[in-house]
């Protein structure tokens, strides 16, 4: 058990991609779900099985290197950060912001084209 199991996971996703495993298991939540999701709709994971209590997920890979190499975990257990919708469209560069909004987990695009802010939970370049 863990005090932060989001951070946990995409570390693990992370840490995975670097040492170019594949597969990773992860005790099962919905967030950590519905942040997985995302991950998978924007590529960077292949595949998101529920196994019992725990969630199986594979890293994508494009030209046998891993899709994701760089991602910083910006909230914390300790240090909540929160942005509004005009803080996500100032933010420039290829990186993009996993946001939790009350319209569930996204990215800083589609927030930003909803109109909407939440908390940040990573940035992922």
């Amino acid at each position: 058990m863990t005090n932060y199991p989001v951070g946990d996971f995409l570390i693990k996703i992370k840490n995975a991609a670097l040492a170019k495993r594949k597969e990773v298991t992860v005790p099962y939540s919905k967030l950590v779900h519905s942040i997985s999701e995302v991950l998978k709709k924007e590529m960077y994971l292949s595949e998101i099985k529920k196994v019992e209590n725990d969630l199986v997920v594979k890293v994508a890979y494009f030209k046998k290197e891993p899709a994701i190499l760089q991602l910083r975990l910006v909230s914390k257990p300790g240090k909540r950060v929160y942005a509004g919708c005009d803080e996500l469209r100032d933010h420039k560069g290829p990186s993009f912001f996993l946001v939790s909004t009350p319209q569930g987990v996204m990215t800083s695009k589609e927030a930003v084209k909803k109109n909407i802010g939440g908390e940040i939970i990573a940035e992922i370049h």
